[in-house]
């Protein structure tokens, strides 16, 4: 087991570097610091692309199953210290430890049911004159920055489709939640050749540097749409191509055929999984008026029986908004929502304890302009909103500026498929939520990112488009 106190190192070029700048990191649960990190100088961020860009021309020159099998090695030993890393995540980021496993245990599955995707050629043209063949190259050096709210999946939806497509990879960990990917690094280091995956912490100037930098081709960012248009517009400068997944305000409709009793505990969680800290958490809820009291009162009441408290305890079903900053934001969106008369019928109320605990907060039906509904809390707070009629409710689901995900809840599958088709985001849930997977591509539309993750449309991100034309006729 790790001494938490100890200095975590990176990795560049396949070796572990440390810093005598130190950044700490601390358990959202206590409020304790329990490590501390290197904060990388713009020199070594150099050091790393260096690396990177020596290591690219045998990476990609590998033949794509040798670099799929060792994707595979890299999965199995993810998996082999699931155990330690759990722990690890739950005490840096929050999350209860079932979830903490749940992640773990997910970016095994995606390095391996990644690993299995392959971009084959592609004849356009052949003719007795003419042969055209489509296929596709790796980029070069691709810098992930990854967010704090699942720093460890949402790497590998960067790292596995980056390696395998052969390019070799930096990895920026979110400064607060740094420790499991400065471990897994550790992990990479006996498995990938030296310079292929580079892992490197540091604050938001880390993050400038590598969108700046000439040598790094891509920038796959998740995060907030703010930081993401200057990521965009950092990346401009070279026109190094870009990967987006950016904020989301996602909404459900439940129509009017629905039983409350069988949906609420479904819509509880699709809200409040991970602490609301999803950027596809239903983060508004529309309820049709005729069931709209009943549903309330049930979900209410299924919100009295979920515990929130330190994630390591086992009976936690809710942990702590990971960081201070977040916390603040989420209890000035709470006050905001007092302050103007809506009414709040759970939670609102914030205890004096240590630790970024906030209670599952419901509002009933506040004004559709109003701040609760309109920004994207992250954070334990949902309006449920009246509605009577469809036309208007979808109206409103697309007025807001994000466009990433969202849901429709009824019997009538055939009035639900019209209403999914109707609003506009990049994937909609029917009688489900946040189903992902690593052959189903996901992105948003409007302020919510550009581009793809997952899937063949996911892979193909980390590459460029060649074309060869062939004139048969003998010149």
């Amino acid at each position: 087991m790790l001494n938490l106190k100890s200095e975590f190192q990176m990795t560049i070029n396949g070796e572990s570097v440390t810093t005598e700048d130190l950044l700490p990191v601390i358990n959202p649960a206590t409020e304790e610091v329990i490590a501390y990190v290197p904060n990388a100088s713009e020199a070594l961020l150099n050091d790393a692309v260096k690396a990177a860009r020596a290591a690219f021309p045998s990476w990609s020159a590998m033949e794509i199953d040798e670099r799929a099998e060792l994707l595979t090695r890299f999965a199995g030993a993810i998996y082999a210290n699931r155990e330690e890393l759990a722990n690890l995540f739950t005490l840096e980021m929050g999350r209860p430890l079932k979830g903490a496993f749940e992640e773990i245990d997910g970016a095994y599955y995606w390095l391996t049911e990644l690993s299995k995707q392959r971009l084959n050629r592609e004849v356009i043209e052949d003719t007795e004159e003419h042969f055209v063949e489509r296929y596709y190259t790796p980029l070069g050096v691709v810098g992930a920055i990854v967010p704090w709210n699942f720093p460890v999946l949402l790497s590998m939806w960067k790292i596995a489709p980056a390696l395998l497509s052969g390019n070799t990879v930096i990895v920026k960990p979110s400064p607060y939640t740094p420790l499991t990917s400065l471990r897994i690094g550790d992990i990479a280091q006996s498995i990938f050749p030296k310079g292929v995956l580079n892992v490197i912490s540091g604050g938001d100037d880390l993050g400038r540097w590598i969108t700046e930098h000439p040598d790094v081709n891509k920038v796959s960012f998740t995060g907030s749409t703010s930081t993401g248009k200057k990521v965009m517009q950092s990346a401009a400068s070279s026109l190094k191509r870009v990967t987006l997944e950016l904020g989301g305000n996602d909404a459900a409709i439940v129509l009017p055929d629905v039983e409350p009793k069988k949906v609420v505990k479904q819509l509880f969680w699709a809200a409040f999984k991970n602490t609301s800290q999803i950027c596809i958490a239903t983060k508004r809820m529309y309820v049709h008026k005729d069931i709209y009291d009943e549903f309330l009162t049930e979900l209410v009441n299924y919100a009295k029986t979920v515990k929130i408290g330190d994630g390591s305890d086992p009976t936690t079903e809710i942990g702590p908004i990971q960081n201070k900053m977040q916390y603040e934001k989420v209890i000035n969106l709470i006050e905001d929502t007092k302050h103007i008369g809506a009414k709040v019928v759970h939670g609102g109320v914030i205890k004096e304890e240590p630790g970024y605990f906030i209670p599952v907060t419901i509002v009933d039906n506040p004004p559709v302009d109003s701040r609760v509904v309109v920004e994207e809390a992250f954070g334990p707070v949902l309006p449920v909103l009246k509605y009577s009629d469809i036309n208007k409710v979808i109206e409103q689901v697309n007025s807001s500026e994000y466009g990433l995900g969202g849901s429709v809840w009824g019997k009538d599958l055939e009035l639900a498929q019209s209403i999914a088709e109707r609003i506009e985001t990049g994937t909609v849930w029917i009688n489900e939520f946040g189903v992902l997977s690593p052959h189903i591509p996901f992105g948003g539309h409007k302020q919510s990112g550009l581009g793809i993750e997952n899937g063949i449309d996911g892979l193909k991100e980390y590459t460029n488009s060649k074309t060869i034309l062939v004139n048969k006729k003998i010149i």
